[in-house]
């Protein structure tokens, strides 16, 4: 089983500008998500998919493998799909290159059941949240996932799921932590199917695998490092980095 990450990336970006290149401690983000990846323990290579050679430029001068794609992608798993096709592996990885403190571990968790006698199309992870965390539960720009009993997605939302029509402290709230790992006939097959009425309507592009009879395990993990979304999110992970450093 030959696991492959593949990190794509573009220059633009809505909510902060050229944020792959924004600098973090001397470095930019980008490159620190690469590297923090080159730590997998099941991964066997790294590779970012970009469109940028502004992108691709700094990263080969780090010693990073950069494939080129088109600039015509309209998510992160068809810019890899792209990419995939270059590349061998029976698994890939789709990490976001917006993630310079992805922890390796969180990786290997999305990789395991690939290496069980029951590989699953895709896997993704879930973080567990408290049910009076209303916050992040309520909150749009936090993507919520419901699970089946055996830990397969029933579906993914922004708005808060399930509804507690009951308040019981059974019910159980997972947030998406948006890292997926595919099986390689899996993440093509993806990349030949429109965008569908669900992913477009909630914009999750999870959801065009569950609309087309996919299964996608998810895999709890307790494990949870922000992303660089806004301005907000690289001051944090500035400081984050900046006092890894001290220490």
């Amino acid at each position: 089983m030959k696991a492959v990450i593949l990190i794509p990336a573009r220059l633009d970006s809505s909510r902060l500008e050229k944020k792959m290149l924004a600098n973090i401690e001397g470095e930019p983000v980008i490159v620190h998500t690469w590297r923090q990846a080159l730590k997998s323990r099941l991964a066997e290579r790294v590779v970012v998919a970009t469109d940028s050679s502004e992108i691709a430029t700094v990263l080969q001068l780090r010693g990073a493998e950069v494939v080129m794609t088109s600039p015509g992608a309209t998510c992160g798993t068809e810019r890899i799909a792209e990419a995939a096709r270059q590349i061998e592996g029976d698994v890939f990885v789709n990490l976001q290159g917006d993630e310079p403190l992805i922890s390796p571990e969180n990786i290997d968790l999305a990789l395991e059941p690939f290496f069980s006698d029951n590989p699953p199309d895709c896997s993704t992870l879930v973080f567990p949240l408290r049910p009076d965390d209303v916050e992040q539960i309520e909150d749009p720009h936090q993507v919520k996932v419901v699970l089946d009993s055996k830990g397969y997605a029933l579906y993914f939302s922004r708005s808060p799921i399930p509804f507690r029509r009951n308040v019981l402290p059974s019910t159980t709230f997972y947030r998406h932590i948006g890292l997926y790992a595919f099986r390689a006939e899996v993440l093509e097959q993806f990349a030949t199917l429109p965008p569908s009425m669900l992913e477009q309507a909630e914009s999750l592009e999870q959801l065009r695998l569950l609309e087309n009879g996919f299964r996608i395990r998810c895999v709890t993990t307790l494990i949870d490092n922000p992303g660089v979304n806004t301005f907000e999110d690289l001051e944090l992970v500035r400081s984050i980095i900046r006092g890894s450093f001290r220490s």
